[in-house]
């Protein structure tokens, strides 16, 4: 919700609308599984026996850090309505990502053989993973207005920034406005969050990425110190379904 000292300057803030998708990680909280397709940090996945199960430069597994079914999922512009999708990175040196370190997978179609036989997943494998326990995933559809930390937030406040312009207000009105634009926590789309820098500024390469999945620390999972991680695509791969392109980062305090 925009902020009611805001009027003035709705039409502008109207401009960088955007919806997003929160998501609320509870973490599992007796011994049983979560469902093969649910949607998930960490956990079991679901992987079909057609494809190679993934693995780093020394032959170890990956660990899926996030598994997403669409089906569980408001719809989001450009998102798949159905299918799974899921992000799987190197059980160590997660934090420097070398290729074949970290791999994404959709699964349009469920109906497949899949793997049931988890064994070589063993615990060890977890020890350095920032996501400590499994989770199960609820999500619901929200409007953004923009993030203080998102390059594509550029508003212009009769000529000035939203940082010259938020030094010209009240200490009240000032944590209204970091409140209404400080964007963080679980999400899919919409704007990103960042503890240090966006990447997008200083990589051309991915400039125009949109954010695909932000998973942010909370009391289970814990990037660094209390950092969050992106995952970003280019809009083009997001509608075609591409997601062999996608950009990984983080950062912490």
């Amino acid at each position: 919700m925009i902020p009611a000292f805001l009027e003035e300057y709705k039409l502008e803030i109207e401009k960088f609308k955007l919806e997003t998708i929160k998501i609320t990680a509870a973490p599992k909280i007796n011994q049983l599984p979560l469902l093969l397709k649910q949607s998930k940090f960490l956990g079991t996945p679901f992987f079909p026996k057609s494809i190679e199960y993934p693995k780093n430069k020394h032959g170890k597994p990956l660990i899926m850090w996030a598994q997403l079914n669409f089906e569980e999922i408001p719809p989001l512009k450009n998102f798949p309505q159905k299918g799974i999708l899921q992000f799987f990175l190197s059980p160590v040196f997660w934090d420097d990502i070398r290729e074949g370190d970290f791999r994404v997978f959709y699964h349009e179609h469920l109906d497949q053989e899949v793997i049931t036989d988890f064994s070589f997943l063993e615990p060890g494998l977890y020890e350095d993973c920032p996501i400590n326990v499994e989770h199960s995933l609820s999500f619901k559809k929200e409007v953004e207005y923009g993030s203080t930390e998102d390059i594509r937030f550029t508003p212009n406040f009769r000529g000035k920034t939203f940082y010259e312009f938020a030094d010209t207000l009240t200490s009240d009105e000032k944590e209204e406005l970091t409140k209404a634009f400080y964007i963080c926590g679980h999400k899919l789309g919409g704007y990103a969050y960042f503890t240090q820098t966006d990447p997008r500024d200083y990589d051309k390469n991915i400039r125009d990425h949109l954010l695909l999945l932000q998973i942010d620390t909370d009391e289970n999972i814990m990037f660094g110190d209390a950092g969050v991680c992106n995952f970003f695509i280019s809009e083009k791969d997001l509608k075609n379904r591409n997601f062999t392109n996608v950009h990984f980062n983080w950062d912490c305090c």
